[in-house]
């Protein structure tokens, strides 16, 4: 038998924590229980250590959960590379180890929990942040983020701390740029100084204004590039085209260095490219080169894994809990994915980590999260991060078959550890048109539906866009020269998004059964293809048309293995791609019709176009989504060309309209799609639309 030997965390926190430094602790009994745990404390869970950094009580109590206290640390795990849930982790076997043979990392976290255990739901949420970020305060109605953390005001209504919910955000992304109030995660090297390994890795920008220097990491957050073994290697290449599948042009080899731009002179680093007549604007710029210093990314998945084991099965562990539910956003839902889809959901023991994942606008991707000289934080968007392995079959749960290239799967075929798991993917109507969704419901061919597992249930959030509500009430900057539009969608999904957290929450507890899934579907006729779309005339505002395209790519002969040989991937037939069919007024169809498209005043577009920008005016810009007022009165509607009824046709007048929002709310309210404490948040947003864009009462 094979122990693991750990000091019990209580022994732990006493000896880190500030506030017992003035404690006088017998020398004798630390000694004692120093050894009683090395000698006699085999490990169940592979979270060897938690380091507390700070403790504190947050102002103010949170429903019945009443008080709750605030948590910063570092995990420390240790991996054995020997056990066979382990062996999906890419290059583990490749790391140094420690004297025990295994290999380790640290994430740091943040948790809040409650302070008194009897108050608590038995519950933890781990919030998979999303680029070192914390993202379940989606789920938080009136927060004031410039407050402290320790202030009750910061977390507003705190939904889920109210609830009991202990909450864990924990850092698993090792290209997370340092500093700042991000989490970092520090994974295992690979290889040493004695056996170097080195492998392709490609970069890719749209430039949208003009520079002479761009970052080899991806510059979303931006995070951290592996640097370029040698300047001088053969494989180092740039290229600039003007079209996704377009033809690449070779810039010569002299016209460019490793190098950054610093107050005009070009400073060299292994971790940026410089070319001194500048950038161009609109152009898709890729560089492949031979890169250095590879870690092992997947550890960032076992890691999380662990720390829900850990939680539920370790009885001394801080937060310690009954039932786990992952919840990740964009980056981490497809994080998500690629976690139910490599198996990673059984720990080194054989157990199972999490009894729930809420997978909020993954789309029909997984991505860069196990496989040597992966990038995080790479994506795949409208019009850039191009070629990555985002959006790669099998994207149903349950298997398709893909008739271009013969193969049958479902990325969950393996459902070791997971069969039980109950599973809510969640997207908006943008990630139709930004992230391919339709392919995570339909065959690749776009041909039939496809559907789900009984322990999974789909729902969209129609017309919403990506991940969160766009600033309400919008700005007159935000309009779009020209039009009555603006840019930003505000259309309030987080109350869709609190209600279905708190149904997952009852299904993984207590087997309440949620509502059945709700989405567009082929068989409702509420899928389409893109460039079929039937969008209402709304004067000088374009439609979009061309959705976000993934293609058949092929990585090289050792992918399965974990190792890109082709960069940039060879690119094979396209996927079919749907998107929502709309209404009259331009608003998605077939998914969860929040108040604002039950009793509509406006358009709400998921999809925003790159208008104005230097190229690819046609494609979508990323993540947001255009806000559209509907004309006021029949002579305005008719004065503008605008073919969308307008507010006075529908409602008359704002007595009329209260009626239809109250019964609105009633409806979403019975269908468990709105909270019922959520009803005045709904009815108070759907005033001050009428304020603003209503009509006056006569």
């Amino acid at each position: 038998m094979q122990f693991r030997y750990r000091i019990p965390f209580s022994l732990q926190f006493t000896l880190s924590n500030p506030s017992f430094s003035e404690m006088r602790i017998p020398r004798i009994l630390i000694l004692s229980l120093l050894s009683l745990a090395f000698f006699a404390a085999p490990a169940e869970a592979r979270v060897v250590r938690v380091e507390i950094l700070t403790r504190a009580d947050i102002t103010g109590t949170f429903g019945t959960a009443g008080a709750y206290e605030r948590i910063t640390g570092r995990v420390y795990f240790a991996f054995d590379p020997q056990n066979p849930e382990n062996r999906r982790i890419v290059d583990l076997d490749l790391a140094p180890r420690n004297s025990n043979g295994e290999v380790e990392a640290v994430s740091e976290f943040v948790m809040l929990r409650p302070k008194d255990p009897a108050r608590s739901a038995d519950l933890a949420v781990i919030d998979i942040v999303n680029r070192g970020g914390i993202t379940t305060f989606i789920f938080n109605l009136g927060r004031n983020g410039a407050a402290s953390p320790q202030s009750a005001e910061f977390y507003g209504d705190a939904l889920l701390m109210k609830r009991g919910v202990t909450i864990v955000a924990l850092a698993w992304q090792w290209d997370v740029a340092p500093g700042g109030n991000a989490l970092h995660f520090q994974a295992p090297p690979v290889g040493s100084a004695e056996r170097p390994i080195t492998g392709l890795v490609r970069s890719d920008i749209t430039i949208d204004s003009a520079t002479t220097s761009i970052p080899l990491g991806h510059s979303l957050a931006p995070t951290l590039a592996y640097p370029v073994a040698d300047e001088n290697d053969p494989s180092n290449v740039l290229t600039v085209r003007d079209d996704p599948v377009g033809t690449r042009t070779v810039v010569p080899r002299g016209e460019w260095t490793f190098a950054r731009d610093s107050s005009g002179t070009a400073v060299p680093d292994a971790r940026w490219v410089y070319m001194s007549k500048g950038f161009a604007p609109g152009r898709i710029y890729e560089v492949v080169y031979r890169a250095k210093d590879p870690v092992v990314v997947g550890a960032g998945l076992a890691a999380v894994r662990d720390m829900m084991s850990y939680l539920k099965y370790d009885l001394s562990a801080v937060g310690h809990v009954r039932y786990g539910i992952g919840y990740g956003v964009s980056q981490t839902g497809r994080f998500i994915r690629h976690f139910l889809y490599q198996g990673f959901n059984t720990d080194e023991s054989g157990r199972v980590a999490f009894d729930g994942f809420f997978a909020h606008t993954a789309g029909a991707g997984r991505g860069s999260f196990n496989h040597r000289f992966a990038q995080p934080s790479r994506d795949a968007q409208p019009y850039s991060t191009f070629f990555y392995p985002t959006d790669v079959f099998p994207f149903t749960s349950v298997p398709s078959h893909d008739s271009v290239t013969g193969r049958r799967a479902g990325y969950r075929d393996d459902l070791r550890g997971s069969g039980a798991t109950r599973v809510f993917y969640v997207d908006g109507g943008h990630e139709y048109w930004g992230r391919a969704a339709s392919l995570s419901q339909t065959s690749p061919d776009g041909k039939q539906d496809v559907g789900f597992l009984p322990t999974e249930r789909r729902y969209v959030i129609s017309s919403a866009q990506h991940s969160s509500p766009g600033a309400w009430p919008v700005s007159e900057n935000a309009r779009i020269n020209g039009t009555s539009a603006y840019r930003g969608d505000p259309l309030d999904q987080r109350l869709a998004l609190r209600a279905l957290m708190s149904t997952l929450i009852d299904w993984v507890k207590n087997g309440k059964q949620p509502p059945p899934s709700l989405y567009p579907t082929l068989a409702a006729g509420n899928l389409v293809k893109p460039a079929d779309q039937h969008f209402p005339t709304i004067p000088n505002l374009g439609a979009a048309r061309v959705a976000h395209q993934p293609y058949r790519l092929d990585f090289g002969p050792r992918w399965r293995q974990g190792i890109i040989d082709f960069e940039p991937p060879k690119v094979g037939a396209p996927y079919q791609v749907l998107v929502s069919r709309v209404d009259s007024i331009g608003n998605d169809l077939g998914g969860i019709r929040s108040i604002e498209l039950l009793v509509p005043l406006a358009t709400y577009y998921p999809w925003q176009l790159r208008t104005g920008m230097s190229a690819a005016t046609d494609r979508l810009l990323s993540f947001r989504g255009t806000f559209v007022p509907l004309p006021r009165t029949d002579a305005e509607r008719r004065s503008a060309g605008d073919s969308r009824p307008s507010i006075e046709s529908l409602y008359s007048n704002r007595t009329r309209f209260m009626r239809q929002v109250d019964a609105g709310i009633s409806s979403l309210i019975a269908r468990r799609f709105l909270l019922r404490e959520d009803s005045a948040a709904a009815r108070s947003r759907m005033i001050d639309v009428w304020e603003r864009y209503g009509v006056r009462d006569r």
